[in-house]
């Protein structure tokens, strides 16, 4: 019974952990950026867009009101980010190159690099870990761009070849499923298209597009990082107030805890599964003590006999049930803490999860006295049927 109610202890407590860990995780997808900011919609769509690559943008911001945003006092870094184009189903960003110097995610890491460099020519490309592993590219490999957000069977621009100059190490976030490019590599690609489409009989060879102005008429959203926090909420007043166009300005940690609030049900919902496996791994502990009492019936009577009174039977028979309990429940602490050992750095390889491996968090604590409350009061339904057990019961067992 003791391994059952590990076993039950290790799935309580492992989706406990994960669960915490995930929120935290998810929370901190985007960190070290002190606003979002995009065309004026809800602030839930616009993390959805502008983070997660999910769905699209109601209205892109014009060049100049990003570099009106960049020149304000109080901002310390803007990154502009263009999206719209995808590559076979994942998301194309056009960005700068201060997209890897000051994007960070979980506590404020940094994108690292597999392989390659950041792109610095305008037909270079760097990938996230998903694209390269499913597609299976490499440095230096060329790929060709879709028009669209969606990529498949739709029109692409195959006579503008980008070369893959880079390879991020995996993260476990959107960055993973994304393809890095210049701004000017965004409007290099569209010199020729017109209305979403290509223009008749017109064709600029990419050993040509240099000889054009690539610089941006639009972006969909740009991070900030302000030069103090204390100013965040007058920067946040400034660009919500801006006169030039319509914009919003969200902070990343306030929209992520709004939009986990919408997915919370399903970690609920897995919490009560894992309650429900220990609330059974309990019911077996009673049910087999309950079904050991007719075979300890004469034990039982013998204690009576020398002057054990029925209190002390029902003390005995409770702290057996308690002591099983606390023995499965550390056990099931003990197989937890190993089994996080090895799996932390496979969680944050592939998902992007930092387990702290060994530390259950305060939520985790009160789950595990939880389940030793409840696993005394449940080992008090045996001990108080054992109390009842008469001394000629015992003595005379029935045949």
């Amino acid at each position: 019974m003791a391994v059952s109610i590990a076993l039950s202890v290790m799935l309580l407590l492992g989706v406990e952990q994960l669960r915490t860990q995930a929120r935290e995780s998810f929370s901190q997808s985007i960190s070290g950026t002190d606003l979002v900011v995009g065309a004026r919609t809800s602030p839930i769509q616009l993390m959805l867009y502008a983070v997660f690559r999910l769905g699209d943008a109601t209205h892109n911001i014009r060049w100049a009101s990003f570099q009106a945003m960049a020149a304000h006092p109080a901002v310390a870094w803007a990154v502009p980010i263009s999206l719209g184009d995808s590559h076979r189903g994942f998301a194309v960003i056009g960005t700068t190159p201060t997209y890897f110097e000051y994007f960070r995610y979980g506590d404020r890491r940094l994108l690292a690099f597999a392989a390659g460099k950041p792109f610095t020519d305008i037909f270079e490309a760097v990938i996230g870990a998903d694209i390269a592993a499913q597609l299976g590219y490499q440095v230096g490999d060329s790929i060709v761009l879709n028009h669209g957000a969606k990529g498949l069977g739709l029109t692409d621009h195959a006579d503008k070849p980008f070369k893959v100059s880079g390879i991020l190490k995996r993260t476990g976030l959107p960055v993973d499923r994304s393809v890095h490019v210049s701004l000017a590599a965004i409007e290099a690609i569209h010199l020729d298209w017109q209305g979403g489409a290509p223009m008749p009989g017109v064709s600029i060879p990419a050993e040509y597009v240099r000889k054009f102005d690539l610089a941006p008429k639009e972006i969909t959203a740009v991070l900030i990082g302000l030069k103090s926090r204390a100013g965040v909420f007058q920067m946040q007043r400034f660009i919500n107030q801006y006169k030039g166009e319509p914009l919003l300005a969200v902070l990343p940690g306030v929209a992520l805890d709004e939009l986990w609030s919408i997915v919370s049900i399903v970690e609920k919902s897995l919490l009560a599964i894992s309650a429900l496996v220990v609330a059974v791994g309990l019911s077996g502990l009673v049910a087999v003590v309950l079904a050991g009492l007719g075979e300890r019936r004469r034990e039982l009577a013998i204690l009576r006999s020398v002057g054990a009174g029925p209190r002390v039977v029902f003390l005995l028979l409770a702290i057996e049930g308690l002591m099983v309990v606390v023995a499965g429940a550390l056990l099931g602490v003990l197989g937890l803490t190993v089994l996080s050992l090895f799996a932390a750095p496979i969680l944050e390889a592939h998902l992007g999860i930092s387990l702290a491996a060994g530390m259950l968090s305060a939520e985790a604590w009160q789950l595990l006295l939880l389940v030793m409350a409840t696993g005394f009061l449940v080992s008090l339904i045996p001990g108080y049927r054992a109390y009842r057990l008469s001394l000629s019961d015992g003595l005379t067992p029935r045949l």
